[in-house]
């Protein structure tokens, strides 16, 4: 058994290199599970049993909020029965509807946006976050919750919108005690991707490094007593850590702009020569950490960029571009 008010972390597997993830269940007014993990039946097991180490089983769960839509962070929702109730942010609903025409649309711009960037198109199966099956169907959000939202069954905590890691992205901050649930916002020893992600409001692709800064500069502003991450140890006074990030991401921003001091190069290119051994396992993070950099200089006017047949070219800026 566990007291109210405390924060139980689960460690589930998940067939990813990082190799794990967390999820927590709150004992608050109502018994709340934050995130779900990946939708595997080792998962399943895993959670089960350490439920059962505290006293519970799957079926006291009353509601689960969700941080972001990613699958290793919803999965298990298909696992658990019963009238839950389902909140996350509304960006998330899409990824919770089974909607096979939004699954679609995005399989459509991703593949555009590879051919923007000079991938082969023997890379387009390297989509795997898009399979379907990743994602549950039985659970669909039922509410949306949004910035400054107070969590009913959890006293005390609020919503802060960080997008960034995933234009759906919350995490949940208790005022009284400073305790933060702050899924892949912010990591103890690994630096979160800035996801790639197609618009959902507009025509413009979002530009996820740059909404990730200032995500991270709000909470450089909020007392933070300890954070509870989707992945990993918890951690303590992050405010230190928040501005390493930063001087880490402006550091390797630097380093891309070198490589474009030397020679045009496509997105594709520049991503192999990052990231020489990940963009052939892992193309989606090798590319969005690329695109990433190149956002974040174009921003401060630090590098030119053109379309040639289709296919985006980038360039440092000279003395007299304009």
């Amino acid at each position: 058994m566990f007291s109210k008010d405390a924060i139980y972390k689960i460690t589930i597997p998940i067939p990813y290199p990082i190799k794990d993830v967390n999820v927590y269940v709150v004992k608050g007014d109502a018994l709340t599970l934050v995130d779900a993990g990946m939708k595997t039946e080792e998962a399943w097991r895993v959670f089960e049993r350490k439920l059962k180490e505290i006293g519970l089983v799957p079926e006291d769960i009353e509601q689960v909020i969700l941080t972001h839509h990613h699958p290793d962070h919803i999965g298990l929702l298909d696992f658990l029965d019963g009238d839950l109730r389902v909140l996350g942010h509304r960006l998330l609903a899409p990824w919770l509807s089974h909607d096979v025409r939004f699954f679609d649309r995005q399989k459509e711009f991703f593949l555009e946006l590879l051919k923007q960037f000079a991938v082969p198109e023997s890379f387009a199966s390297h989509l795997d976050h898009l399979d379907l099956s990743l994602y549950p169907r039985n659970h669909p959000l039922t509410s949306s919750i949004q910035e400054g939202d107070e969590i009913d069954g959890m006293p005390g905590f609020t919503v802060i919108e960080t997008p960034g890691h995933a234009q759906s992205h919350i995490v949940l901050y208790n005022e009284e005690d400073c305790r933060m649930i702050g899924g892949d916002h912010l990591l103890k020893t690994i630096s979160s991707n800035p996801v790639l992600e197609m618009p959902y409001e507009g025509k413009e692709r979002p530009k996820p490094q740059l909404q990730y800064n200032e995500s991270l500069k709000k909470l450089l502003h909020i007392p933070i007593s300890v954070v509870f991450p989707g992945h990993k140890d918890e951690f303590f006074d992050p405010h230190l850590l928040i501005r390493n990030r930063l001087d880490k991401q402006h550091e390797r921003a630097l380093t891309v702009l070198k490589h474009l001091e030397k020679q045009e190069m496509t997105v594709f290119a520049l991503c192999k020569l990052l990231f020489p051994a990940a963009y052939q396992q892992e193309l989606l993070f090798a590319i969005s950490e690329t695109v990433a950099q190149l956002d974040y200089l174009e921003q401060y006017g630090k590098i030119n960029k053109r379309i040639e047949n289709g296919v985006l070219l980038f360039s440092a800026q000279r003395r007299g571009d304009k």
